[in-house]
């Protein structure tokens, strides 16, 4: 039996066609396109989240820091933050992004915890799906004791691996453009100061 050489070309493409197989072997699969049911399963499971802290009874302090978690755990925070700030994400130390991003997320978890907690004794619930190009988006009703229903509309993206929402569009107002104007005003205020930024985030919240 001839046995190849370590220069025998037969060898050189056994080996180069197991490396090949092995590269394969390590990337990911495919990512499946987002559905509707995708969407759905993803807001259902957040509602009911916001439902229970509306309704817990619990003190303010604590809804804000759960809704600060489910903020975290349902929406895709750092697109969110890099989104609102705009230009300037991209030209912040891995450090600064990280402290801006966790500023944001408390500060937005304040400021919305702050309206859901108008929703005391009343419940968002989930009406339909539908499908937006790359996205879904998810309608839901807040229903509120004394005062007329109003529609939020979550808008759904896995752009970053699973689903998230990546935006919220309440009575016709979107959340990220609205807060890019917030965000991009604090920081002019700031002249172009990420940590001021940072620090005005903090006080805001």
């Amino acid at each position: 039996m001839i046995c190849p050489t370590p220069n025998d070309p037969a060898r050189r493409r056994l080996l180069g066609g197991a490396a090949a197989l092995v590269g394969l072997a390590a990337l990911p699969s495919p990512l499946r396109a987002l559905t509707e049911a995708d969407g759905r399963a993803l807001i259902d499971r957040a509602v009911a989240e916001i439902n229970a802290v509306i309704n817990s009874g619990r003190s303010k302090e604590w809804m804000f820091a759960r809704f600060q978690e489910i903020f975290w755990k349902y929406a895709d925070v750092p697109r969110i933050a890099a989104s609102a700030l705009g230009p300037t994400a991209r030209s912040l130390s891995r450090a600064q992004l990280k402290a801006y991003t966790d500023a944001f997320a408390r500060y937005m978890a304040r400021k919305y915890g702050a309206r859901f907690r108008e929703f005391i004794g009343g419940r968002v619930e989930v009406r339909r799906v539908r499908s937006a190009g790359r996205y879904v988006e998810v309608v839901t009703t807040a229903v509120l004791r004394g005062q007329p229903p109003f529609e939020v509309v979550f808008i759904v993206s896995d752009r970053g691996g699973a689903p998230k929402f990546i935006d919220m569009v309440i009575e016709g107002v979107s959340l990220l453009k609205s807060e890019a104007v917030e965000i991009r005003a604090m920081l002019d205020r700031n002249r172009g100061s990420i940590s001021g930024l940072i620090e005005d985030l903090k006080k805001a919240a």
